[in-house]
């Protein structure tokens, strides 16, 4: 009984954290923009067929992006409910937390410059 009770908790986990992305992605602009963003990577990644070390590149940085995303929103969701009205501080970690999410998002950025430019450069008429 306690194994089966121990895998229960842990399918229910799962749940939760689902439950978590789909909030995230209801509630937030920007993680709706970062979803589109990463269908493109993936979709040029296939369409260029990077390589394997790119292909972890292009993941490493569409994961980064979504964990700072979600990172940001947790703080986000916390500050309003521990200060309602609008506070200094509260006011700095909430900018903070959106600027890791523009840091990945810049990164990402470069990233994806780096992978997929030199393959957007070939397909130029020279």
């Amino acid at each position: 009984m306690t194994r089966i009770y121990y895998l229960t908790r842990r399918l229910h986990s799962f749940v939760y954290a689902f439950r978590g992305l789909a909030i995230l992605v209801e509630t937030q602009h920007n993680a709706r923009i970062h979803a589109i963003a990463t269908i493109l990577a993936i979709v040029a990644g296939l369409l260029f067929r990077i390589s394997p070390t790119e292909w972890c590149l292009i993941g490493l940085a569409i994961v980064c992006v979504w964990v700072t995303e979600a990172l940001n929103t947790s703080i986000e969701f916390l500050v309003d409910l521990v200060s309602p009205a609008p506070q200094p501080l509260a006011a700095k970690a909430k900018d903070v937390a959106a600027g890791a999410v523009l840091i990945a998002a810049i990164g990402s950025l470069i990233i994806g410059v780096f992978v997929f430019g030199p393959k957007i450069w070939d397909l130029v008429p020279r």
